[in-house]
Formats: C-alpha cells, structure tokens, sequence
C-alpha cells in the first residue's frame, strides 16, 4: 500500500517508552533489552548502515543498506529496480513486512575461557510493514535525512536529485512502532573455578574514526574542505 502522509518529529507522547510485544522481548539475556525511546533513537542517530531483512521467495534475504531517522519513522532507499522497494510498492495490502537492524560493536570481551568471550555493543532491531513514500516532499525529506545521517550537514551542500534521478530512486517508510534496543556493557563474565587461571582477561575498546577527507581529482583546488567534514 502506497502511503503519502507526511513526515513528522514526535509520536503521539515522544517520551514514553515503546511498547513490548511478542517479537520484541529476547528470549535470552532479557536484563539487556530496553524499550527507552531516548536510547533507542542516540542508538539509529549514531550509524548510518543497517541491515534490511525480508522474505522473498519464500527464503530470507538480509541486505545492508543506508537509513535515515526523520522523527518516529526510518527511510531507506535505492533503485527502483531493487527487488525489496518493488515489493515494498507492489505487495498486497500494508505493505512488505521487514526487519530492520542497527549494531554498534563498542569493545571486545576476552574472557579466561573460550566460552564466555563476547562482545559488548548497542542494537536496535525494529519490526514492521515497510511502505512506498510517494508524496515528493517527503521524499525529498527522506532524501536528504539518508545523506545527513551518513554526513550530518551533506545534504545542503550538494546539488539535489533532479527529475530523470528521483525517477529512477525508490524511497520506502518504517514506522517505529515495534522495537527494542539491547545493550551489553561491562567485563567478562567468567566462572569462579576460572578465576585463577593464567589467561589475560578485559575488554578491547573498538572506536569509529574518520581520516582526513582526499578531495576528488578533478576537484578545484580552490574548494576547501567544508566545516561539517573537519568536525567528523
């Protein structure tokens, strides 16, 4: 189903917590589960890729892909050729039924033992019925929310799609009704009997860094590197 209602920044009450359902408490590790809409949205503010899974044909298929955050709703977008957003726009009333994942990976946990080695990271994981967004403004609100969430401030300082582009772009919606972050923190996790063992044990801190931007060659060397891309 084609859906052309607009964008908008807040839910119906932006601080409540979201609501848990079936598909959205873990089986395992339940303590680590949240459904804090502050910390849901710092988790998808913070990266720019996800992961995108359907079933198509009857098997699953995950794709990574870029997202964008524009209030209560993800956009994703690609060709028009791409089997999902075809999909997305020809599947039988709502929609196509999607599972969209965020990760970071903060440190690794090396424990004494093989068994209790793990990672300590940030997810979120939201559920539901991705939708064709056809209204052109909200595409191109959508448009310019995937660039800016991969290059905050990007998106005014390029030229827009023009028509034959935006033709050939396919724009789809994901309402954040049903999610649920999940954070580990903290050391390992190791047994008693273990505790003696001579096996170095503690967390590897992982960070995301950025290089120095290399400008294209055909560049005019009078076009300096703008301010969003010194502040990465």
């Amino acid at each position: 189903m084609q859906d052309t209602a607009p964008p908008t920044t807040k839910g119906p009450d932006s601080a409540a917590p979201y609501t848990p359902t079936a598909r959205t408490v873990p089986t395992r590790a339940k303590e680590r589960a949240s459904y804090d809409r502050e910390l849901v949205h710092s988790i998808l503010d913070a990266a720019y890729l996800c992961h995108l899974g359907f079933v198509r044909d009857g098997a699953p298929v995950v794709l990574p892909t870029l997202y964008g955050r524009v209030g209560e709703r993800l956009y994703v977008h690609g060709s028009t050729g791409s089997r999902p957003l075809r999909n997305a726009r020809a599947a039988a009333d709502p929609g196509l039924p999607v599972c969209l994942t965020v990760t970071h990976v903060d440190a690794l946990v090396l424990a004494r033992s093989a068994f209790h080695h793990s990672i300590n990271y940030r997810s979120v994981v939201v559920h539901g019925t991705a939708t064709t967004v056809t209204d052109p403004e909200e595409r191109r609100i959508a448009l310019d929310a995937i660039v800016d969430q991969a290059v905050p401030g990007r998106s005014r300082d390029a030229r827009p799609a023009n028509t034959k582009e935006l033709a050939a772009t396919a724009v789809i919606r994901l309402d954040l009704d049903e999610v649920s972050a999940k954070v580990r923190t903290g050391g390992p996790n190791d047994e008693p009997e273990d505790l003696t063992l001579p096996h170095w044990t503690g967390i590897v801190p992982l960070t995301r860094g950025y290089g120095s931007p290399v400008p294209a060659d055909d560049l005019d060397p009078a076009v300096g590197v703008p301010d969003y891309l010194r502040g990465l």
